[in-house]
């Protein structure tokens, strides 16, 4: 029987200064005796022995595999925080992917088929009998079981109705990661600092998310309203999934709550008592799930947005050099459709968004006018104050960064080239590292659910990149421009505009937070208010004048308004009556109104297919630039009231069935297809994963350790090193050198390039990278030598606002880059494509899609050698201490911990720092080996 919390427990929770970071280590130790008794997440449900499934034919053959870090278990008691804060003690389950997952940077060399299970868990249907760690009947149910596995603790959910299925993933989620879902809601509702505490960083995430997603309750309700009724069957059958899985959310709530055993992030954020149980748990409704989803497809499925940022760049550009010269130099910058990109789909061209020959509408703001909207007012407390206001807009705008950057990758070869003549999958999104983990994994067997895999935390009623029957699938975010930005003329005042000739006025919304200190955050008692005026094109995001007249910037998303619309195709792809092969999965994936790319594989084929709501834009409108909000340029059959539009036809997105190979590391899609990010050019971390796979391919008999293999070795890979550092020292060698610091710099840089340009340890565990000093002196060289190379010829104002557009570095170390530190995900964003069109072309080698103009040195290879030299020098001097300055996770010059990612808590549970790789979170091996 379980254990129960005692009647003599301490009478109050006290540390000495509340917990560092998100919670901080209890240093009383009688006090962790006292809460020792509620350790199981499951004490009070029902013992049951295992029900024998429905009879499934699991057509992967034990080749299926998968892993997600650090662990299962993502909820934690008030016990089990504070002894992991103490002592380092972790809950069961909560950190035993880490290890595996970790392990494979320096294993991954020796890999062969037979050891992949060393660092992936099986992913094969069920549970063999002597692995059943746990079998349970949630809520007292007898149409659904969920049995857990002894190795990592996996819900494997199987009933025999639908809504007994639905409750049982409801219930396995809560089980998993009920504050962490508790967290999002409250995120995306724009509510998290009332609810967990008023933390700069609290404020940053719900600031960054509720600007763009700034919902009523009736408008949340609206949504649900407006999907199951275009569903159809398929959206009363998902109505009808969602309000089970919420009943089996719920219904552990309650059994968490009487036992005492929910997390304890409630008790240390002050919404429920250690001792007495007094407080709620508020049970979750479906607009939650709205809220829920709209902080999911911010984060990963929405491209575009950076009108502003781009029309302000092209007026430092013209400002510099002139309406011609300027428009021409930020064209070539901008790299809309590069021929030397690396692309997803060969051979074809999709054309979308692409530079109009007549732009028409183009609204530019007059030099100097343009200021960010105002969102947050009326700050009392320790929200007032500008040290408070700049705290909180530094934390929004690297809100979640670690997510938004990482998206993902997608390795997939034909089975003409395997060695089985199957096809195979290396694939899975790169979410970041989190703790509890951000995504969760399943399997769900019932009636129209057959699927083990991944899915977010508190939308999971369906497996949403994963695996069923006889089939895989995966995604990466695309980042196709589905966000325009319009500007609308102001009339009376600053808070009314013209729409389509009447003087309207702008709808207010507004989010009232207020917080006082807790045990886990103790940020002194303060408040404000979040503000957005909306439009019928959208929330306002800045102010300007436009040809003197006073504009305010609005952003127009297609998905706006329409956050829970993809739930049908989910609910496709995890049907096995619906999805038998290729052509199946992509229309379920066209079902997808959030910008992804989508791979699959069975047993014979692959393919592949772009989702997102692109719409159709009116004739002549760059969809690089803000556009007037005339109805001559609104979306071709736009409909404000509910958002809709005419959208581009499947068969223009980017697609492909049984092509040789695919790759996808969020580089460009296919040719003649634009994507709002900047940076798909000539170098991308996309060719990494292109040169080994394409090698593979050309070499034949292709086997999944092969592939594994390739993908952690690009994981690896220093791309800068790799792709760009050759042509630089190509440069600096076309005379001999002579300086001695700058020579010991090249030999040490030519043996990283010679032994494979890797960021990696000398061995598992020694936490120094091999080749050190040829690492520190490239993270030095980078910066200095792009602003040597690309100032000059740019001028300090021009160069200064296209890194807005465009990073110039993201390496992993904590001082580079826009992600921020330990955060894994890297060689996304950054200049190198700049720099190798720009090297080659003072070299005199052949160059497509050139820059404006060569800049390193004027064009001339001496003086490009020079500066290059110059710079080179100086990097060479700087120490690891000031190249690795430190900061709260690691010593100054400590390099290896400057790299090394960190699972960022959530909740009260820490987990040591792993050695840095740059590859998905959580991450698929599969190959099927026969079909129905």
């Amino acid at each position: 029987m379980p254990r129960r919390t005692p009647r003599n427990a301490p009478a109050a929770l006290r540390t000495p200064r509340g917990f560092p970071g998100f919670l901080k280590a209890a240093s009383v130790c009688t006090l962790i005796a006292g809460l020792l008794s509620p350790l199981s997440p499951a004490v009070t449900l029902s013992e049951a022995a295992a029900a024998e499934p429905a009879a499934i034919t699991d057509h992967c053959g034990s080749r299926c595999s998968d892993i997600l870090p650090p662990g299962q278990n993502g909820n934690a008691t008030l016990a089990q925080i504070l002894l992991n804060q103490a002592f380092g003690t972790l809950p069961e389950h909560a950190s035993d992917q880490l290890g595996p997952y970790a392990a494979l940077a320096k294993g991954h060399t020796g890999l062969t088929d037979a050891t992949i299970s060393s660092f992936f868990n099986d992913a094969s249907f069920g549970v063999p009998a002597d692995q059943v760690a746990s079998t349970v009947k949630p809520g007292g149910r007898d149409d659904v079981t969920i049995v857990r596995d002894k190795k990592t603790g996996v819900p494997h959910i199987t009933g025999t109705t639908r809504y007994g299925t639905e409750f049982g993933a409801g219930y396995a989620a809560a089980q998993d990661r009920l504050w962490l879902m508790d967290v999002f809601r409250h995120v995306g509702r724009g509510q998290l600092t009332s609810f967990a505490g008023g933390a700069p960083s609290n404020q940053g995430l719900e600031q960054q998310f509720w600007r763009s997603a700034p919902y009523t309750e009736a408008e949340l309700r609206a949504q649900i309203d407006s999907a199951v009724a275009k569903g159809g069957e398929r959206g009363r059958q998902a109505l009808a999934d969602a309000t089970a899985y919420l009943d089996g959310v719920n219904s552990y709530i309650d059994a968490s709550d009487s036992g005492r055993y929910f997390p304890g992030e409630y008790v240390l954020t002050g919404h429920k008592d250690s001792i007495t149980n007094a407080g709620t748990i508020e049970h979750f409704k479906l607009t939650d799930l709205v809220a829920l989803a709209s902080v999911i497809g911010a984060l990963f499925g929405s491209g575009g947005g950076g009108e502003v940022d781009n029309a302000l760049t092209l007026l430092a550009a013209q400002e510099k050099y002139g309406v011609v010269e300027g428009t021409r130099l930020w064209e070539s910058f901008r790299q809309r459709n590069d021929p030397e990109a690396a692309v997803t789909v060969h051979g074809k061209s999709f054309p979308y968004a692409t530079k109009p020959a007549d732009p028409q509408g183009t609204a530019l703001p007059d030099a100097g006018s343009v200021t960010e909207e105002q969102l947050v007012y009326d700050r009392t407390g320790s929200a007032a104050g500008a040290a408070a206001g700049d705290a909180s807009t530094t934390a929004a705008a690297t809100a979640l960064g670690s997510a938004r950057r990482g998206m993902s990758n997608a390795l997939v070869v034909s089975g003409e080239h395997t060695a089985s003549g199957h096809p195979i999958a290396v694939f899975g999104p790169q979410t970041g590292y989190f703790a509890p983990q951000l995504l969760l994994l399943q399997e769900i067997q019932g009636p129209g659910i057959s699927a083990r895999g991944a899915s977010f935390a508190g939308l999971s009623m369906y497996v949403e990149l994963g695996r069923g029957q006889d089939y895989a699938w995966s995604a990466t975010t695309s980042g196709q421009d589905i966000i325009d930005t319009y500007a609308v003329e102001l009339c009376q005042d600053d808070h009314h505009y013209l729409y389509r000739g009447t003087c309207t006025a702008m709808d207010q919304v507004e989010q009232k937070n207020a917080w006082k200190p807790t045990t886990a955050d103790g940020t002194a008692a303060g408040s404000y208010t979040m503000r957005v005026w909306r439009t019928k094109y959208g929330p306002v995001t800045h102010r300007a004048t436009v040809g003197g007249k006073k504009v305010a910037y609005t952003s127009l998303r297609s998905s706006y308004l329409h956050e829970v619309d993809s739930i049908i195709g989910f609910q496709m792809l995890n049907d096995p009556d619906y999805v038998k092969g290729p052509a199946d999965f992509q229309r379920a994936t066209q079902h997808i109104n959030f910008t992804f790319n989508w791979f699959y594989a069975d047993s014979a084929h692959t393919a592949y297919h772009n989702s997102g709501d692109n719409p159709v834009r009116a004739a002549g409108v760059d969809p690089d630039f803000p556009v007037w909000a005339h109805p001559a340029h609104e979306w071709q059959g736009w409909d404000p009231a509910g958002n809709t539009a005419r959208y581009t036809p499947p068969s223009e997105h980017p697609n492909s069935v049984d092509q040789d190979y695919y790759i996808s590391w969020n580089n460009k899609q296919a040719a003649d297809y634009s994507t709002a990010p900047w940076g798909d050019g000539s170098v991308h971390r996309g060719d990494l994963l292109d040169d080994r796979v394409r090698a593979l391919v050309d070499r034949g008999g292709v086997t999944r350790a092969a592939l594994v293999k390739a993908m952690a070795d690009a994981g690896l890979a220093d791309l800068r090193a790799e792709d760009v550092l050759p042509g630089l020292l190509r440069v600096v060698t076309s005379s001999p050198v002579t300086d001695p610091t700058a020579a010991a710099a090249v030999t040490r840089l030519q043996a990283w390039v010679s032994a494979g340009a890797r960021r990696t340890e000398t061995s598992a565990g020694s936490k120094k990278y091999a080749d050190a000093d040829a690492i520190r002196i490239l993270d030095a060289w980078w910066p200095r030598l792009v602003k040597a190379q690309f100032e000059p010829g740019l001028g300090s104002a021009l160069y200064t606002a296209m890194q807005r557009n465009l990073p110039v570095d993201e390496a992993p170390s904590a001082g580079h880059g826009p992600t921020g530190p330990h955060a894994g995900s890297s060689f996304q964003y950054g200049w190198w494509s700049y720099v190798d069109k720009d090297i080659r072309a003072v070299l005199g080698e052949p160059v497509r899609g050139p820059l404006d103009r060569v800049y390193c040195g004027g064009g001339s290879l001496s003086a490009c050698r020079d500066l290059l030299i110059g710079t080179l020098k100086e990097a060479a001097g700087r120490t690891a201490a000031q190249v690795y300055p430190g900061d709260e996770q690691c010593a100054a010059g400590d390099q290896w911990c400057a790299d090394a990612i960190v699972q960022r808590t959530l909740g009260g549970i820490k987990h040591g720092k792993i050695s840095w790789q740059n590859r998905p979170t959580y991450q698929q091996v599969v190959e099927f080996t026969s079909h129905r």
